[in-house]
C-alpha cells in the first residue's frame, strides 16, 4: 500500500479512480436523465439543513437567557 498522505487523497479520503468509478456507477444505476434532478435535491437538501442550522442558532440568541 502506498504511503500517501491524506491532503493528497481527494473527497473523503477517496482517490480519482475511486471517485471516476463512484460517478459511473450513479450513472449506470440512475441514468443520465435522473442525474439533474437527484443533484438538485440533494442540493436543496442540503440548502434547508444549514438553513436549519441557522435558524436554530438565531432562536437562541434571540430568547433571553433565565438566571
Amino acid at each position: 500500500m502506498l504511503n500517501i498522505p491524506m491532503t493528497q487523497m481527494g473527497i473523503g479520503g477517496l482517490g480519482p479512480w475511486e471517485l471516476i468509478l463512484v460517478f459511473l456507477i450513479v450513472l449506470i444505476v440512475f441514468g443520465a436523465g435522473k442525474l439533474p434532478s437527484i443533484g438538485s435535491s440533494l442540493g436543496q437538501a442540503i440548502k434547508n439543513f444549514k438553513g436549519s442550522l441557522k435558524g436554530k442558532d438565531e432562536k437562541e440568541n434571540k430568547e433571553p437567557k433565565n438566571g
